[in-house]
């Protein structure tokens, strides 16, 4: 598209908006094939509407959409709720590009109660309404399956999919099945149930799907004590039973309180490229949690918080065909649902529940990340190294890290150990050990710089790649030093943390800075863990080369200094004489009998040193 075609497009579109009404309504935009691709709706058509051409709108997404458009139409209408009711239709008819997409992921199942003669209780996906009521969907299969184990304890639904009818158990069609015999079902196919009874129990069950349980409870025992003031002490039994699983039942569902009628609750949480959005939702009956499901929402147009609840609210209570009175959200929205209010509660019971169905949304949003670092494991550590870049506001992701880290016994057999980390992953093959060679004594400063310096002045001359983060196995002291060393003597740049340890000796903070600055990270986090691992890994290094070192020292004996001498004979002489002071004292004859001539004239001649001094 040209220029000139641009200016004439927008001049086209602006003289529709400097004519559109200040009343509430819904908008379309179509773009050049005359296909919808936005839907909204809005308190004020020409506000809304006009805000989207604005030159100072900052939105990537809304520049993008705008580009797009070549007609505006609108309706007017009479409410808020009713502009809701239509934007919401029309999304689901024509599926816009750029409306906000609702991810279901699957298709949760719901519980039926049938339309039959004697309705039958079962599971299913498929939602058709000729067929019967349907309660749900349940986000949480295990729940879904409790509430079907009560209710066939309870009331014995048939099984059977056989089309009974009155006439037919009025001409005795049918017979009774195992389910009879077993029972688990009253057979009302041949008249063992009435049908008056089996519809009863088919509204209770009903009401407890509502989650009306406390009705139901009372009705149960007005029926057993009934029976029992009329001496029918088996039937009381029955209704006991169904009493008590029922109280069973209802203890184990969420009870918020009993003043909390009906009430629905939203809460909102991004994940954290704010692309997508987690929206939970729970619905509260007679002060018991009887549904709760949380939504994904990916944003297409940069939406807000609140214009993503704006659309979600509408659209998930008439998913749920709730009517509930009182809707409580995490902030105040823009619009107005007939005959509900909103309530932004500040405590009491009301902001507990708020409080839950965030931390269901935050699950949800953690679920869903380990699902896909799962499949991605690499989205795993370039997370972590986003957010370790972030707290510590380095200039480049720290790809890099190298740690190093000291060992020694009283400043005997001195070594030192550098781990490199790329990607938070251990690159062994870079790994370095070292002997301490200028340092004499326990001085861990002193062997730190030496370390530190022969790594990095090498590196240099090499023009080897460079750490984006260098990790101390220590605190303020030895940042200091190797910042000496980095910073003083080498003019490097590189950025230098630490890893203090608490008085158990127990790693407890990150510093960072100079001065030193705490980190404030989590002990129990992901990117912590990751840290300490860095730490214990150098840490493992370091004590297994000075280990080894400590060993062969401690297995050297003098015949290891004699030129000429291996192993092999090492171990004959030690094998025949069985100390090194019994060698020293042997006579050659003693010797080549052991070794053979020549390498014993080797041995003696080192122990018996000619009269010049020579060996």
């Amino acid at each position: 598209m040209t220029k000139e075609e641009n200016e004439k497009r927008l001049a086209y579109l602006k003289n529709i908006v400097s004519n559109l009404p200040n009343k509430p309504g819904t908008y379309q935009y179509y773009d050049k094939e005359h296909t919808i691709i936005y839907v909204g709706k809005a308190k004020n058509l020409k506000n809304r509407v006009s805000s989207y051409f604005h030159k100072e709108t900052d939105r990537f997404k809304t520049k993008v959409l705008v580009s797009k458009i070549y007609d505006i139409t609108y309706t007017v209408v009479k409410s808020e709720e009713d502009a809701l009711l239509i934007e919401n239709q029309l999304i689901k008819q024509y599926q816009p590009r750029y409306n906000v997409l609702l991810k279901d992921g699957k298709t949760y199942p719901s519980i039926c109660i049938t339309n039959e003669y004697f309705p039958r209780i079962f599971s299913t996906r498929n939602i058709n309404k000729r067929y019967g009521s349907f309660y749900g969907p349940y986000s949480h299969v295990g729940s879904m399956h409790a509430i079907l184990e009560i209710l066939k304890k309870l009331y014995k639904p048939r099984t059977c999919r056989y089309p009974i009818t009155k006439e037919g158990i009025e001409q005795k069609k049918y017979k009774p099945c195992l389910e009879y015999h077993l029972g688990n079902c009253g057979a009302p196919c041949i008249g063992k149930q009435s049908y008056e009874d089996y519809q009863q129990n088919m509204a209770q069950a009903r009401q407890i799907l509502k989650g009306n349980t406390r009705e139901v409870q009372r009705l149960m025992k007005a029926k057993m004590e009934e029976c029992a003031a009329k001496l029918r002490f088996e039937e009381a039994e029955v209704y006991k039973q169904r009493y008590i699983a029922l109280e069973n039942f209802a203890a184990k569902s969420e009870i918020v309180s009993y003043t909390i009628a009906d009430v629905d609750v939203f809460s909102i949480v991004n994940d954290d490229s704010k692309k997508n959005a987690f929206i939970s939702y729970l619905h509260v009956t007679n002060g018991a949690i009887n549904q709760s499901f949380t939504f994904e929402y990916k944003r297409k147009l940069d939406e807000t918080d609140a214009e993503l609840l704006n659309e979600a609210i509408p659209e998930i209570r008439e998913r749920f065909k709730s009517t509930a009175k009182e809707i409580i959200v995490p902030f105040e929205l823009d619009f107005h649902i007939k005959d509900a209010i909103f309530l932004i509660p500040q405590r009491g019971d009301k902001k507990r529940l708020l409080e839950l169905s965030e931390m269901n949304a935050k699950q949800h949003k953690f679920d869903r990340l380990k699902q896909a670092e799962k499949l991605n494991p690499e989205q795993k550590q370039t997370r972590l190294m986003k957010e370790l870049q972030d707290r510590l506001k380095l200039p480049k992701l720290p790809y890099q890290i190298e740690c190093f880290d000291n060992s020694n016994i009283s400043g005997t057999d001195a070594v030192a150990a550098c781990v490199v980390f790329k990607g938070l992953k251990p690159s062994k093959k870079d790994y370095r050990k070292y002997n301490i060679k200028t340092v004499v004594g326990p001085d861990d400063y002193a062997s730190m710089q030496e370390v530190v310096r022969r790594r990095y002045k090498r590196m240099v001359e090499e023009d080897a790649p460079l750490p984006n983060l260098i990790v101390t196995d220590g605190g303020k002291g030895q940042m200091e030093v190797v910042r000496k060393v980095i910073e003083d003597e080498l003019k490097l740049e590189i950025p230098i943390a630490g890893l203090a340890k608490d008085d158990h000796h127990r790693t407890n903070e990150l510093l960072y800075g100079f001065p030193p600055q705490t980190i404030g990270i989590p002990t129990k986090s992901e990117l912590f863990k990751v840290l300490t691992q860095i730490q214990d890994e150098v840490h493992r290094v370091a004590i297994t080369f000075h280990r080894d070192k400590r060993s062969k020292h401690q297995l050297h004996s003098e015949l290891d200094d004699i030129r000429g001498i291996g192993p092999k004979t090492k171990e004959a002489l030690i094998k025949q004489f069985k100390t090194v002071n019994r060698v020293k004292k042997a006579d050659i004859q003693s010797l080549t009998e052991a070794i053979g001539a020549s390498k014993s004239a080797i041995v003696y001649n080192y122990f018996h040193p000619n009269e010049d001094g020579t060996k």
